[in-house]
C-alpha cells in the first residue's frame, strides 16, 4: 500500500492510501496545513495551541465548507424550474460529495489517532 508523507504545521505525519491516490492525498494535506497556518497566524487561542486543537479546528472549517457546499446543492436542486435531468445529476454528484465526506472523515480521524499516540 502506498504511503504519504504529510507535513502539517512543520510535523511530518505518514499516511498510508491506495494506490493512485497518492497526489489527492498530498493535495487534502496542504489543505489542511494551509487551515491550520491560519489559525496559527491569526493566534488563534492567543498563545502556543496544541497539534491535536489545531486539527479539530481544522476539521471542524472544514466539515463546514463541506456541509455549506452540501446545502447549496440541495438548495440547487430544490430551485424551481430545475430540469429532472439536472436533478438527477445532482443526486449523483451529492452521493459522491457525501463519499468523500465520509472518505474526508475517516483520513482525519485517523490522522487524530496516529496523533494521540505519538503524544
Amino acid at each position: 500500500m502506498p504511503q504519504v508523507v504529510l507535513t502539517i504545521n512543520g510535523h511530518r505525519y505518514p499516511v498510508a492510501c491506495d494506490e493512485g491516490q497518492e497526489a489527492r492525498i498530498s493535495q487534502l494535506g496542504q489543505y489542511i496545513d494551509s487551515k491550520i497556518a491560519d489559525f496559527v497566524k491569526r493566534g488563534a487561542s492567543g498563545g502556543h495551541i496544541g497539534e491535536g486543537r489545531l486539527l479539530v479546528m481544522a476539521g471542524l472549517v472544514i466539515a463546514d465548507e463541506l456541509a455549506e457546499a452540501a446545502e447549496a446543492l440541495r438548495r440547487e436542486r430544490s430551485r424551481p424550474g430545475n430540469p429532472s435531468a439536472a436533478m438527477e445529476r445532482d443526486a449523483a454528484t451529492e452521493a459522491v460529495v457525501a463519499a468523500g465526506i465520509e472518505s474526508l472523515a475517516a483520513r482525519i480521524e485517523a490522522v487524530a489517532e496516529r496523533l494521540e499516540t505519538t503524544t
